[in-house]
């Protein structure tokens, strides 16, 4: 084994190859995961529903990431892709509209397709709160 293959090589764990995870971290936001997908599913048929919606700087910046995803599948537009977004969004009609508009609306932009634009901390708990626009 030479030098270039010694640095790269991976630690056998009896069967089960690992590595360690730089880079990897996912936003916990204190639940276990089935209801923090639970939360993030409803959060972006929420904002895909209403266009815009006030909640912690937190759940707006984990959520960017999926309402992206939905976005992008919407923009492709076959079937596979919306049999994808009905799994995710909670709401039939909001997927059938987001696949209607998506392309004049965002038919020319690569990404970036939400805004979050941080505002007050909340009155009881003092957390961030930011509101979180599609663009």
């Amino acid at each position: 084994m030479n030098s270039f293959e010694h640095r790269f090589a991976m630690i056998d764990n009896g069967g089960r190859i690992s590595a360690m995870r730089h880079g990897k971290r996912i936003p916990r936001l204190s639940r276990p995961a089935d209801q923090r997908k639970a939360l993030l599913r409803g959060l972006t048929t929420q904002l895909l529903k209403y266009g815009r919606i006030k909640t912690t700087r937190a759940r707006a910046s984990a959520m960017r990431k999926y309402v992206d995803k939905m976005i992008t599948l919407a923009k492709d537009g076959s079937l596979h892709k919306r049999r994808q977004a009905l799994g995710f969004i909670y709401e039939k009609q909001i997927v059938h509209a987001l696949f209607a508009e998506v392309q004049d609306r965002y038919g020319e932009r690569n990404g970036g397709y939400t805004r979050i634009i941080r505002t007050l901390p909340r009155r009881g708990d003092n957390a961030p709160m930011a509101y979180i626009e599609l663009v």
